[in-house]
């Protein structure tokens, strides 16, 4: 049999197992393991999966993942989150659908502190929706703005999806992270922009909240302001040089532990609890990157995806062309699979398709980790959908469908952006040198 046939059969094997509700870490490594077998033999296939498991366990550079997750537990322990929410609310509330558009700035700015989609939607689902239900918001956007809001928290650095596409594809994990903060910033203006189109349509949607004075506004700086300059030190230091991404995570880490301490926010159970959370959560990132990096030799292996290369090149297609193919390939994907599942299963095939087409590694990264935002809130899978479903019950599933969808089209028209103008993404890392 050939070794492309064997890889297909490889992808059903795995396909089936996450249906039988697999874990997709353990998947990977069953089908990666077999799979190595059956091309280098059980000595060299047991010898892989040694060297990759203390290979991942004992990584400078993956330590970025827990280092930026204690940052993110720890300003949630301390109530720091609310504290955006607040800020946010005092300068957007009085606006029409000011609420939402508050949501929309406080998930960019816990997406700044958090490497999590779902961590920034069910934080600020159960800050900002009641407070939306109490000033009677269309259940639809309350719910709609929390779900696409918590996205930001895929591609906004410090971002897992970018960490873990970095390490795949051993690309500048600090130049993927300087080359997410642009396209960031037109995201959360693109959601702004949607809320405000909707409100003026059905103005019932979206009521007025109350006004504040400017000494109010700027005395809702002070709650967060320490932790606001920790996030443009980590960022300016990356842009700068002072410092590499796994040390921007330590400064994070401590720098937050600190800030709450100082502030009396932060007491022994509650920093017990943030740890607790971020070992639980990066053991799990741990095991499935275990089971990618032993899945992944195989694919290669297997040779499909120098077949697709050659498949695709010979389509006489422009290079953009065959991007919108691999973008309609994600959003079908990301019907049935998580963003995680994808970013392990699609780039070792995707990737190499990628760089022979001429794209920028970092360009690439940004597109598609987008991309796999609109996947995190499309049916029938959306998981930051489902996430909102768990923190408002009462509120029907197709009601929250119904409340991403004006986000979906302006979803559609960022990445249309980002694809026509890959300056959006390029212009701040070539600034890096």
């Amino acid at each position: 049999m050939s070794p492309i046939n064997i890889g297909l059969i490889g992808f059903g094997v795995l396909f089936a197992l996450l249906a039988l509700g697999l874990p997709v870490g353990t998947g990977m490594a069953i089908v990666g393991f077999t799979g190595l077998w059956y091309f280098l033999g059980g000595a060299q296939a047991i010898a892989k999966v040694g060297i990759t498991a203390f290979s991942t366990v004992n990584s400078y550079d993956l330590a970025v993942l827990p280092l930026f997750l204690l940052m993110a537990n720890v300003c949630f322990a301390s109530g720091i989150i609310k504290d955006l929410f607040n800020l946010a609310y005092k300068w957007l509330g009085n606006f029409r659908g000011g609420l939402a558009l508050a949501t929309i700035a406080a998930c960019a700015g816990f997406a700044s502190v958090s490497a999590s989609s779902l961590a920034t939607a069910a934080t600020m689902g159960q800050v900002a929706i009641p407070e939306m239900k109490r000033y009677n918001y269309h259940p639809s956007l309350a719910t709609g703005s929390v779900a696409a809001g918590g996205t930001m928290g895929i591609l906004i650095p410090p971002s897992g999806a970018l960490i873990l596409y970095g390490i795949l594809t051993e690309t500048s994990i600090g130049k993927l992270f300087i080359a997410g903060i642009i396209p960031g910033i037109i995201e959360a203006l693109f959601y702004f922009t949607a809320v405000y189109v909707l409100c003026t349509w059905k103005p019932n949607y979206g009521p007025r909240g109350p006004s504040f004075s400017f000494r109010e506004k700027i005395a809702a700086f002070g709650k967060c302001g320490e932790i606001t300059a920790l996030v443009f030190l980590i960022l300016g230091g990356l842009i700068i040089g002072w410092f590499t991404p796994t040390e921007a995570g330590a400064v994070g880490a401590f720098g937050a532990i600190f800030i709450t301490l100082i502030r009396r926010r932060l007491d022994w159970p509650k920093l017990k609890q943030a740890v607790y959370e971020t070992a639980k959560t990066t053991g799990m990132i741990y095991l499935i990157l275990i089971g990618a990096f032993i899945f992944m030799p195989f694919i290669a292996l297997s040779n499909i995806p120098f077949w697709l290369a050659e498949f695709v090149g010979g389509l006489s297609l422009p290079p953009l062309a065959i991007m919108a193919l691999i973008i309609l390939v994600y959003l079908i994907l990301g019907c049935f699979l998580d963003v995680m599942a994808m970013i392990l299963l699609t780039i070792p095939i995707f990737f190499p398709l990628a760089m022979s087409l001429g794209f920028d590694p970092l360009w690439f990264g940004i597109i598609i980790v987008a991309v796999m935002e609109i996947a995190s809130i499309t049916p029938p899978i959306g998981m930051n959908v489902f996430i909102i479903a768990g923190v408002a019950p009462d509120v029907p599933l197709q009601s929250i469908f119904k409340g991403i969808v004006p986000f979906l089209i302006a979803d559609i028209c960022r990445v249309t952006l980002y694809l026509l103008v890959p300056a959006v993404a390029l212009y701040l890392p070539s600034l890096m040198g």
